[in-house]
């Protein structure tokens, strides 16, 4: 009888010349003819791998002697946060707010680590912006950086790539790299983005967010790996599967504990405007016609928190449902809309005009509109790379005095040049209020920043805003 030995299989551990009667441990399962478990058990099978003698083929990543360049010292809630980490055998994640220096507390990670690493962001801008902060950090030392998404797939020890490359190459790419670095960890929990962390073998892996997901309507922890597997469209503790599959939060700081030493001071101000009497008119008789449904059909009752999502399929064929979706959908449009959010905007450009603002709606169509009131430049995900690039370098530069946008400007980019946020609309979230926040809360010298939240009195903007704080 052939060696033994443990390969890397499209995103599996596969058991080679092991009979069925041996008993591996329990990540493996008998499937046609091999013992096979998930690569993500790799972490927790190799020391038995070893012992058993049996000849582990999986890695192929390689050591790496990284100098890091940067030469800053840094702040010793970094170092606790590194020590804490590194304490944790290189797994788990780090909750830190924006601006606080997560990029520069990775690159000290990856180079105590010294290994094959792949950072794995949400957007092509934050891939930009690694592959830029990679080569200025560790230079030749490092070699040549990967990029990995689109048509530009090329990987080294070190790449950068998409949660969509990583999800749709990760059987390619899962035995390379031994440390894993999620960069705004908390999309990870998406539906098919957290198979990359089954399939990759990587026994090291930091998360890094400022808004780690809360347990949320789950009681208890308990069903395991293999039955998130078999439950891929209906994980609800994302808390829960992200300390599984990448560590539990090893540091965390919050805003107020970095305000005024390593965050610029702040103050939020929230401004209450009414509707229009036409607009208001027409906001009570679509909310009549929502609500109406609702009472009707009984669904929170019936459904609990699962009730919208119930409302929403059932207008999919029911008439009637499908009226109250549409009524529903036109009160939002006015609230998020309202004339009266222009005026107050008005108002904060002229009282603000030697600041830099950035300015955030609901959607792209008030956001045009605003765009063309102002002669702002608008950012939304329709905008090019290019012009993209283009707007915020002038903004940097001040060129630029606003930017108004939807939410692609919610989190990864680095404009620590706005102090003035100002919230027209957006979702019920509290991660995208911290996230807006967090925008504006780079310090510079001593100079406060401002979030101005723009809420219309006596409609369901009220309910929204309090849910985006958190307070309800």
């Amino acid at each position: 009888m052939q060696a033994p030995r443990a390969r890397f299989v499209g995103g599996t551990i596969v058991l080679d010349n092991v009979n069925q009667e041996a008993r591996p441990p329990e990540p493996f399962q008998w499937h046609e003819g091999k013992w096979r478990s998930p690569a993500f058990h790799y972490r927790a099978v190799r020391s038995w791998l070893r012992k058993e003698h049996i000849r582990d083929t999986i890695p192929r990543w390689q050591k790496i002697p990284l100098r890091l360049s940067d030469n800053r010292r840094p702040h010793p809630y970094q170092t606790l946060a590194l020590n804490a980490w590194l304490k944790s055998d290189r797994w788990g994640s780090v909750v830190l707010p924006t601006g606080a220096g997560k990029t520069f507390l990775a690159l000290k990670a990856m180079s105590r680590t010294g290994v094959s690493t792949l950072i794995v962001v949400p957007t092509i801008d934050l891939l930009h912006q690694w592959y830029a902060c990679l080569e200025n950090a560790f230079g030749e030392s490092a070699g040549p950086v990967g990029v990995w998404y689109g048509l530009e797939k090329e990987a080294h020890p070190l790449t950068v790539t998409t949660y969509h490359s990583a999800w749709a190459d990760a059987e390619t790419l899962g035995n390379q790299f031994k440390l894993l670095i999620f960069d705004e960890i908390h999309h990870l929990p998406a539906p098919s983005w957290h198979e990359i962390a089954l399939m990759c073998a990587g026994p090291y892996r930091l998360g890094l967010t400022a808004t780690y997901p809360d347990y949320a309507g789950v009681s208890g922890r308990s069903g395991g790996i293999r039955e998130r597997q078999r439950r891929y469209g209906s994980i609800t503790d994302s808390s829960a599967l992200l300390d599984e599959i990448v560590g539990p939060v090893t540091y965390r700081k919050s805003i107020d504990d970095l305000t005024g030493k390593q965050l610029a001071e702040y103050r939020t101000q929230r401004i209450r405007i009414d509707l229009r009497e036409e607009e208001r008119t027409a906001y009570d008789a679509a909310y009549a016609v929502y609500t109406g449904y609702l009472n009707k059909a009984r669904l929170r009752g019936q459904y609990g928190p699962a009730w919208w999502d119930e409302f929403t399929r059932r207008s999919a064929f029911d008439a009637e449902a499908r009226r109250a979706k549409v009524a529903e959908l036109k009160l939002k449009e006015i609230v998020h809309q309202a004339r009266a959010k222009l005026d107050i905007l008005d108002q904060l450009l002229r009282e603000h005009c030697t600041r830099q603002m950035l300015v955030f709606t609901a959607h792209n169509r008030f956001a045009y509109r605003i765009s063309g009131r102002h002669l702002i430049p608008v950012i939304t995900h329709q905008t090019k790379a290019a012009e993209r690039k283009a707007v915020l370098d002038n903004f940097r530069a001040g060129s630029y005095r606003a930017i108004v946008t939807s939410r692609v400007l919610n989190e990864g980019i680095d404009v620590p040049e706005a102090k003035i946020a100002v919230v027209l609309g957006g979702t019920a979230g509290a991660r995208e209020y911290i996230q807006r926040l967090g925008r504006v809360l780079r310090k510079q010298g001593n100079t406060e920043a401002v979030l101005y939240e723009v809420i219309v009195r006596k409609t369901v903007d009220e309910s929204i805003a309090r849910r985006r704080r958190g307070k309800g």
